[in-house]
């Protein structure tokens, strides 16, 4: 019978672990059994991570857009209400967008809402 070297496939998936957890504090990027316990916590977590980083920004813009908007003398609810009214689709980031970095405009959508 010929010999059969093993730990081929055991090394690469230990590597695999080991890449994943590239950045992680202390024995956690560098012991397998640490990493191990890490992806186990850090996978769930990143994946409610990316939906609650929608909403965190989405709570932002709304911030943004309401200070710019007060300086108008209006209120965000107004002049959300007011874009879907005359039918200006454009979505919140954008809006945070123009009002930080062009007033002139967003003034000029707010007179138009108006």
């Amino acid at each position: 019978m010929t010999r059969v070297k093993r730990g081929k496939i055991a090394n690469k998936k230990r590597g695999k672990i080991l890449r994943q957890t590239k950045g992680f504090k202390w024995g956690r990027k560098s012991k397998e059994r640490a990493a191990k316990e890490a992806l186990l916590h850090a996978l769930p977590r990143a994946f409610r991570g990316r939906k609650e980083k929608k909403r965190t920004y989405r709570r932002l813009w709304q911030t943004q857009i309401n200070a710019a908007v007060r300086k108008q003398d209006l209120s965000y609810s107004k002049f959300i209400a007011g874009l879907k009214k005359e039918n200006i689709n454009i979505d919140r980031k954008i809006l945070a967008d123009l009002a930080g970095k062009e007033p002139k405009v967003f003034e000029k959508i707010v007179e138009k809402v108006k």
